[in-house]
C-alpha cells in the first residue's frame, strides 16, 4: 500500500501549518516567492487546500499578515495601557529584530499598496496597535504633566520604529537596538517627558 502524499491534519491545524509555510516562504524569499507552488511544498499541502482554509493566496497572505502582528498585539496585551517605557523596552528587543522577522515585514509592507485584501487586515491590525500606543504615550505624559496629542505622537512613533527596523534590516552594522531605543526617546521625551 503506498502512503498518501499529503498528511492528515484537523483543518485548524491544517490552516496554522499553512500560515507557518507562508511566513517562512516570505522570510526566505519575499513577496515574489509566495507562488503557491512554493507555499504547497513548505507545507506539504495540496493546491486545493489554501482555496479551501483562505480562498486563495491573498486570503492566506492577508492570515500571514495577521500572524506577523500577533506578538506586537499581544505585547499591548489588555485594554490597560502598558507603561510607555515597558511597551518600547518589548517593541525595541532583540526579539523584535530577528533577520527572519523583519524580511516578512518588508515583504509585506511592499504588497500593501496594491493587494486590497492584504490592506484591509493591514488597517484592522494597525488600528488596534495604534490605540494601544496612542493610550500609553497619553498615560505617560498625562503622569509628567504634559499636554499632547497622544494619536499623532503614536503615528510618529510607529513610524520611526518601522523605520529603525528597516534600517536594521538593511544595515544592521549601522544601528542597534540600545541606539534605536535612544532615538526613540529623543523623539518622545520632549512632549511626554522622561522615559526612564
Amino acid at each position: 500500500m503506498t502512503a498518501p502524499k499529503y498528511k492528515r491534519l484537523a483543518p485548524e491545524d491544517r490552516a496554522a501549518e499553512l500560515v507557518e509555510a507562508g511566513l517562512k516562504v516570505l522570510a526566505k524569499g519575499g513577496i515574489t516567492a509566495f507562488t503557491i507552488d512554493n507555499l504547497c511544498k513548505a507545507s506539504g499541502a495540496s493546491r486545493g487546500l489554501i482555496g479551501h482554509h483562505f480562498g486563495g493566496k491573498d486570503g492566506l497572505l492577508a492570515a500571514c499578515y495577521a500572524a506577523a502582528y500577533a506578538p506586537l498585539l499581544q505585547v499591548i496585551g489588555t485594554d490597560t495601557p502598558l507603561p510607555l517605557g515597558a511597551l518600547l523596552d518589548d517593541l525595541l528587543s532583540d526579539r523584535q529584530f530577528q533577520r527572519d522577522g523583519l524580511n516578512i515585514w518588508l515583504a509585506l509592507w511592499g504588497e500593501i499598496a496594491v493587494n486590497p485584501a492584504l490592506r484591509a487586515e493591514h488597517l484592522r491590525q494597525y488600528d488596534r496597535y495604534h490605540r494601544a500606543i496612542a493610550a500609553a504615550i497619553a498615560s505617560h505624559a498625562l503622569a509628567h504633566g504634559r499636554q499632547v496629542d497622544p494619536s499623532r505622537l503614536a503615528s510618529g512613533l510607529i513610524a520611526l520604529i518601522d523605520g529603525l527596523w528597516v534600517e536594521i534590516c538593511i544595515a544592521p552594522d549601522r544601528m542597534d537596538p540600545p541606539a534605536a531605543r535612544q532615538l526613540v526617546e529623543a523623539f518622545l521625551a520632549p512632549h511626554t517627558g522622561p522615559l526612564r
